[in-house]
């Protein structure tokens, strides 16, 4: 068995756990979940797309929008549960070089903005649904919301992707303050930082 360091900052902590240890050690985890998390994702960004085109009055327009929310919430719902479980058991695997990395960092705020997208969607235009339900005209603020939803969405999974590639690129050893960025020099505060 391969000896890890003493860990100097929480994110090395949650890395060199028991359950952080035994992910990254074993031949078929890893790949595996990394698997579900990808149908997960796929799953969600479906649904969500499928309900964000209807908001558009680009697909869909002859089903109600109600209709086409409760069809489809039930499953991006069941698909995102499975996809932050199956995500942070991915983070838990490598949690000091997720923190560093500046495309998984991206996604993490892109998912608390499309998060807060649907809030304000479900909570505020949504009110209106009986008005507008039926209607290929939909009021300005579905159709931003729509919007917004498929660019963040559609940004998460090109940085979901771009994570993979690049693990093994950012690191807390290598960061020079003078070459890298201020994205790269901040997420290194935040990483390399007990």
């Amino acid at each position: 068995m391969f000896m890890y360091p003493e860990p100097t900052t929480v994110w090395e902590s949650i890395q060199y756990s028991g359950l952080g240890i035994a992910l990254a050690e074993s031949l078929w985890a890893f790949p595996m979940i990394e698997s579900v998390h990808v149908m997960a994702l796929v799953t969600v960004f479906g649904t969500i797309l499928v309900m964000d085109l209807r908001l558009l009055g680009l697909a869909s327009t002859n089903v109600a929008a109600s209709k086409m929310s409760s069809d489809t919430l039930k499953w991006t719902w069941i698909g995102f549960v499975l996809a932050a479980i199956t995500g942070t058991l991915l983070f838990i695997s490598k949690a000091s070089s997720y923190m560093i990395n500046p495309f998984f960092m991206t996604k993490m705020g892109l998912l608390a903005l499309a998060g807060l997208n649907m809030l304000i969607f479900h909570f505020v235009t949504y009110k209106s649904v009986n008005e507008w339900d039926n209607s290929s005209s939909l009021p300005t603020g579905a159709k931003v919301a729509g919007i917004l939803s498929i660019i963040f969405w559609v940004i998460i999974v090109f940085c979901g992707r771009a994570i993979g590639f690049t693990l093994g690129v950012y690191d807390c050893a290598m960061v020079d303050p003078e070459i890298d960025g201020w994205y790269i020099n901040m997420l290194a505060g935040i990483a390399c930082s007990g």
